[in-house]
């Protein structure tokens, strides 16, 4: 554990190392002027104040695309392709969606997805600062409780809703990890996806927009008159609202 002076406060970290590239993962931050703690990275806590400066947009649904663009653009996630981040998911055996994982593995696997992309991105893209940022967000969204762990399918989540891809394929992609081999989904599978989802806006402080954080109408709503949701079929009984906004995160420029 190392106590250094960054950004004109006192910043608690402890030093990992991945294939011998050193990560600083941030516990705690004392601000000098105010004396208090936080557990955001000092550019973290930037970008959440550009974040609210965008509070005055009137429209629920731009201002939360807004929001959701700028952040991806800050966690350089804009310039991560699908099939590399599905990649980077195999090679680290992100497999069950339940399995917990610790700091030193979300280190790891962000650590190779951000190396993958300093390769082409060399100058937008500084690795020990986007696997900082990337791992506060995570963990901000995630883990509110502080237990430094999170699911792989959250993780997942996380990464695929904001890389550059189609919306259509995002919705692929995410429910083939809760369906069966059949392609099938069933209430509670669903009702993951859907809570690990609707975090993202929440974090933003935008899920009133949404219709809240109780996932269960709209679980309720995709069962209405079936048993199952079918790959094909279920996002057209996604929550329209969150659709529209994911969409226009990655098409506003």
């Amino acid at each position: 554990m190392l106590d250094v002076e960054e950004y004109g406060c006192s910043v608690l970290i402890q030093v990992l190392r991945f294939n011998d590239t050193p990560v600083c993962i941030l516990k705690t931050v004392l601000h000098h002027q105010t004396q208090t703690t936080c557990w955001d990275h000092p550019k973290m806590a930037e970008l959440y104040q550009s974040l609210a400066d965008l509070n005055n947009v009137r429209f629920s649904a731009y201002r939360t695309a807004m929001k959701l663009r700028r952040l991806q653009k800050a966690l350089c996630l804009d310039l991560l392709s699908m099939p590399a981040a599905c990649e980077i998911f195999d090679q680290h055996g992100l497999k069950q969606n339940e399995q917990l994982l610790d700091i030193s593995q979300l280190v790891a696997c962000l650590t190779s997805l951000y190396q993958r992309l300093e390769q082409n991105h060399s100058h937008l893209v500084s690795v020990p600062l986007c696997v900082d940022m990337c791992l506060n967000w995570l963990l901000n969204v995630y883990d509110t409780g502080r237990t430094g762990k999170i699911r792989s399918l959250s993780f997942k989540t996380g990464i695929i809703s904001l890389c550059k891809a189609h919306l259509e394929d995002k919705y692929r992609f995410l429910f083939r990890q809760v369906a069966s081999a059949t392609g099938f989904c069933d209430q509670r599978r669903l009702g993951l996806l859907l809570h690990d989802s609707i975090q993202i806006p929440r974090q933003l402080g935008e899920v009133a927009s949404f219709g809240g954080s109780n996932i269960e109408p709209s679980v309720r709503s995709c069962f209405q008159f079936v048993r199952f949701v079918r790959t094909s079929h279920w996002h057209y009984a996604f929550p329209g609202c969150l659709c529209l906004t994911l969409s226009l995160s990655l098409t506003m420029t």
